[in-house]
């Protein structure tokens, strides 16, 4: 019997994948959403490959209508929303004094409002449903230190993220529903490798050096996998962490600790 409703955002591709088949393995029936219907149709197929339940929708966070109807037509499918995990997100790299507005309009838009908007419809849903529910966001190591380079825009958006889940806590949590974010560190997915190509010709260096770098400041020695993270948000939206909410728990092999 499914555990009910699981929507996750950007789930066609990286940690969003990740948590979908985990949600899946967990016995959730997975709304899988992304702007890409290609990717969102690669992860269903995945899932449902793998015994899971999982249908999807594309689903553009910037904008209210689509996350809604996204919703309502998941809804319609699986019944009433247990799990809202609000994980897509974008990044760019350059120097701070060389960034455009639309640099920082793009990261804020999608890292930062997108939460914030999808938060809301999943908090609305919660609060009709009386029967609580469970937000987990997607922030990052950037969320919790500034010494990133090239990504003052993305540190700034992923700083809201930890910010506004903690508002979101406080004030949610009369109605039994948690929110809780996880801070990823240096994670192998498609968004790594472009940055790892960005940030290395802004520093003169080859990806691989780059990505050696990253290693050589993680403790456990390796680069963190989609699923690190995946396993978190398991936690997170099981029974076992229903007295957690209000935290930002760093998934970073110890490169960054607080």
């Amino acid at each position: 019997m499914s555990k009910g409703l699981a929507v996750v955002t950007g789930a066609g591709s990286g940690i969003g994948k990740a948590i979908a088949k985990r949600l899946a393995k967990d016995g959730f029936s997975v709304g899988v959403t992304d702007i890409n219907q290609a990717a969102v149709n690669a992860t269903i197929s995945e899932i449902n490959s793998e015994g899971g339940i999982a249908k999807g929708d594309v689903l553009d966070v910037t904008n209210p209508e689509s996350i809604s109807a996204a919703l309502e037509t998941l809804e319609k499918e699986f019944g009433k929303l247990r799990v809202w995990v609000s994980n897509a997100g974008v990044s760019s790299m350059n120097h701070f004094v060389e960034l455009t507005e639309k640099d920082w309009d793009l990261n804020m838009d999608v890292n930062a409002k997108g939460v914030f908007l999808c938060g809301q419809i999943a908090a609305r849903k919660f609060i009709s449903q009386q029967e609580g529910g469970k937000i987990i966001n997607t922030a990052s190591m950037a969320g919790k230190q500034g010494n990133v380079p090239f990504l003052s825009h993305y540190v700034a958006s992923k700083f809201a993220v930890v910010g506004l889940t903690q508002a979101m806590a406080h004030e949610l949590g009369k109605h039994n529903i948690t929110v809780n974010a996880v801070c990823p560190g240096f994670v192998a997915t498609p968004m790594q490798t472009r940055e790892l190509e960005w940030e290395g010709s802004l520093k003169g260096q080859t990806p691989e050096q780059v990505k050696q770098g990253m290693i050589d400041v993680t403790p456990l020695g390796r680069l963190e996998t989609p699923e690190d993270v995946a396993r978190v948000v398991s936690f997170l939206a099981g029974e076992d962490s229903n007295f957690i909410t209000g935290e930002s728990i760093a998934i970073n092999g110890g490169a960054y600790m607080d």
